[in-house]
């Protein structure tokens, strides 16, 4: 679609160039999600556990990755993938060495794996 405009003996004109590009959706983290992880996060990183994160949106699933330093490999990824939200659940918590830690159709069940056991002394 094209427009034109006029103004003190000048003509440009518009195109709209929006329809022609492909959409590339990504998968993010929502509101509520995201206050959950970080609820979580500000416990590690005030018991001195965790120091660092970041956030990967990317075309299939969304990464939430925590870090103990930030140079090291992530300690645990937090993943929403909604191709699995069917079959078995759209959010897991991966460790270090890829082993799927939690994995659920609901993200607080999922993030339960971080709270603290009981020991005994």
């Amino acid at each position: 679609m094209a427009e034109s405009i006029s103004g003190e003996g000048q003509t440009a004109q518009l195109l709209d160039f929006s329809a022609a590009l492909p959409r590339q959706s990504v998968v993010s983290f929502d509101r509520r999600e995201l206050s959950e992880i970080l609820n979580i996060y500000g416990r590690m990183v005030a018991a001195g556990e965790w120091r660092d994160y970041a956030i990967d949106m990317l075309k299939d699933r969304a990464v939430f990755s925590v870090f103990r330093r930030t140079s090291e490999m992530p300690l645990f990824r937090i993943e929403k993938n909604p191709k699995l939200a069917r079959k078995q659940g759209a959010f897991a918590v991966v460790a270090a060495g890829g082993l799927v830690m939690k994995r659920g159709h609901e993200l607080p069940q999922v993030l339960r794996v971080f709270d603290r056991q009981l020991k005994l002394v």
